[in-house]
């Protein structure tokens, strides 16, 4: 079987099943095949009671204790038993599982694997896998059972089955590395890493597998941005501009005085755009550090020079945000720029009008999302084009956008923090600048790290915040087991919070699976004022820009990683009033609060990242979720910095001494790819 093969061709893969892998982005045996698990399910040693974490899915072993009872309703009975050891007493429960009062009754030594959740009498193990006697989980034990990423209607089973089918029946003979290149990195073939990565017999098979996908997803990767770059260093600047007098004077009249690091920014982005070659810049600042002038200086400069400017956003929150204020500069500073707003929501009305002012000339300068690349918009003199946190989009999405004028200069805006050694590689097709000062009227967020006994004590203080006129936020990252349950928790949460806050708090929430018209209307009620509370997982990481939002508590915040943490948290502190930031563990090893009380310390995202960089090692791939900083399928940019240094050594290598073997082995190189940065 080949990979181009479509999935309908496994067996017991019919017409419905087809459309649920087709969901998530399975349409062929490739596709299939390179659906990595996004975790595993490992059996790991039994530890005594004292030591059970709320949160975590832990095993225990132990004598039962006392007479299994069964209470509750007819329609949800449940089943609760005591175990016990040399450390403490454990209260287990099972819903709807009556007859295990008699599969117990003999009493003896048991094993339970199950989620330790925190209740007022103190920590219950809910809902566990048995294993009784207790000598059989010895069989299990160290194994690795593959969790993929579901969708309703769509098993894990169905997943594993299928997959195993592909793999027992493909062609895995084919080797896409060098011998040179997989010997010097250690690198496992493309037969073992494939079936290692779906089902490691331990944690070793997995490690080595992974690595080795990794190393060329990031190859790919890594060739495709040098060819990009290669393309990019020979353009001629069709649209050389100097600096208007116009823009000097409206920096002069601003109510703040630029920043040193925003000068040298603004002197590097006129320079670039005044040479020979046209401009490819990377604007880096942390969040808060005043990027955005920046690009209106940018676009500004480009408007009165008569040419177009247009910047894209991720979302159309931050694209009507960015206009507004963009708007507002122009309309008290007497600049004469038309601007116009293009976003997909807009009625087919509105957009032709748009259209038609972008088309014409009039409009100079061009904000929106993903509707300033589309077929029907076509520009007069485009010269500049900005994106806005950049590794929202693809590398293809920003060629396009860049094929919407003859070559404009490109200037993309990101505030996720990346040590520069790395951001050397991933965005080697561009020059890199970095804002690394904050406005002197900022105030520094104030940050504390808790458990979940502080719980109570969060919530009054929101209250406090919000008799005061402010709001908060929440976040809740992702429950376990398939994405359709995120949407359970954030919407138990946000309804068990109405009840906590009471009348007159608003509560609203925010999740990955509503549609985009739903998730910028819970936006946009938050933005106006209309609710006080916003629960959402991290889908408010970008997108949202509300400076009246002074509190920010994040649940179970040992599960991300520090520079994740860190974004999340920018969400505050962006107005005039004092700011919050409340990480809340479920975690109380030593090493988790060690980790989470660098953000006590600094508010510095480049510290961070690094200390991330530092900190994270290979056993976090099994706990601390993925950075999210860009859409691989399995490599991890904070995870796996020393792979993506190997892979780009290995490019150079490749590039220089191997260029047809290359192009042979890695067609793709010779497309743009669709990697988001």
């Amino acid at each position: 079987m080949i990979e181009a093969a479509k999935i309908k061709e496994l067996k017991g893969i019919g017409e419905k099943t087809e459309k649920l892998f087709q969901k998530v982005g399975i349409d062929t045996v490739g596709d299939l095949i390179r659906y990595y698990p996004r975790g595993y399910d490992v059996y790991e040693e039994a530890v005594p009671i004292s030591e059970l974490e709320a949160g975590k899915v832990m095993t225990v072993t132990g004598a039962i204790y006392g007479r299994v009872l069964v209470g509750g309703s007819p329609r949800m009975q449940v089943t609760t038993l005591h175990v016990k050891d040399i450390t403490g007493t454990l209260k287990v429960i099972w819903f709807r599982m009556p007859f295990l009062r008699n599969t117990l009754a003999g009493g003896g030594i048991i094993t339970l694997r199950g989620r330790i959740a925190e209740r007022r009498d103190g920590i219950v193990m809910e809902h566990p896998e048995i294993f009784y006697p207790s000598e059989k989980y010895e069989e299990k034990r160290g194994a690795l059972q593959p969790i993929y990423t579901l969708t309703a209607g769509l098993t894990n089973n169905a997943v594993i089955k299928a997959v195993r089918q592909a793999l027992d029946n493909l062609d895995l003979s084919a080797e896409t590395l060098s011998p040179e290149i997989r010997l010097k990195y250690h690198l496992a073939e493309y037969n073992y890493a494939l079936r290692g990565i779906h089902f490691p017999e331990d944690k070793e098979v997995f490690y080595h597998a992974r690595n080795r996908l990794v190393f060329e997803e990031f190859l790919e990767f890594i060739l495709t941005l040098r060819k990009l770059k290669d393309g990019s260093e020979k353009l001629k600047n069709e649209y050389v501009m100097g600096i208007h007098p116009e823009v000097e004077a409206f920096i002069e009249k601003l109510p703040f005085a630029l920043t040193g690091a925003q000068k040298k920014v603004w002197e590097e982005i006129t320079a670039d755009m005044a040479s020979d070659t046209v401009m490819s810049r990377l604007v880096q600042g942390d969040v808060g550090s005043g990027k955005t002038i920046v690009a209106v200086l940018a676009l500004l400069n480009a408007a009165l020079n008569g040419y177009q400017g247009a910047m894209m956003a991720p979302t159309e929150v931050l694209a009507r945000q960015h206009y507004e204020s963009v708007t507002k500069y122009f309309e008290d500073y007497g600049l004469p720029v038309k601007t116009v707003l293009l976003t997909g929501s807009m009625t087919a009305k509105e957009k032709r009008r748009a259209y038609d002012r972008i088309e014409c000339g009039l409009a100079k300068v061009i904000i929106g999302t993903h509707a300033l690349i589309q077929n029907a918009v076509n520009y007069d003199n485009l010269a500049l084009v900005i994106t806005d946190e950049q590794h929202r989009f693809g590398v293809r999405q920003r060629e396009t956008f860049a094929e919407k004028g003859m070559m404009p200069h490109v200037l993309v805006m990101s505030a996720t923090p990346i040590p520069r050694t790395l951001a050397i590689i991933l965005y080697g097709d561009l020059n890199i600048s970095v804002i690394d000062e904050l406005p002197s009227n900022r105030l520094p967020i104030k940050n504390c790290v808790v458990d979940t006994t502080y719980r109570q004590t969060a919530y009054s203080f929101m209250r406090q915040q919000i008799a005061k006129g402010r709001q908060c936020y929440i976040i809740c990252p992702m429950v376990e087991d398939s994405e359709h349950l995120e949407v359970e928790n954030v919407t138990d949460y946000a309804a068990a919070l109405k009840e906590e806050l009471g009348a007159g708090i608003v509560v609203d929430h925010l999740h990955g699976k509503m549609k985009q018209k739903e998730k910028d209307a819970v936006m946009d009620r938050f933005a106006e004022k209309e609710s006080h509370v916003l629960v959402s997982t991290t889908v408010i990481e970008v997108g949202i820009d509300v400076p009246n939002a002074t509190v920010m508590m994040i649940e179970n915040a040992e599960r991300f990683g520090l520079a994740q943490l860190h974004q999340l948290r920018g969400r505050v502190g962006r107005g005039k009033h004092q700011s919050y930031c409340i990480f809340m563990s479920g975690s109380k090893a030593k090493e988790t609060r060690e980790r989470l009380d660098i953000l006590n310390k600094t508010n510095d995202g480049f510290k961070i990242a690094s200390e991330d960089l530092r900190l994270r090692g290979p056993g976090d791939l099994f706990g601390i979720r993925q950075s999210g900083l860009m859409n691989f399928k399995i490599a991890d940019v904070y995870q796996d910095a020393k792979i993506l240094k190997q892979a780009s050594e290995a490019a150079d290598w490749l590039l220089e001494t191997n260029n047809e073997w290359l192009k042979k082995q890695f067609p793709r190189y010779e497309e743009v790819s669709n990697i988001m940065i």
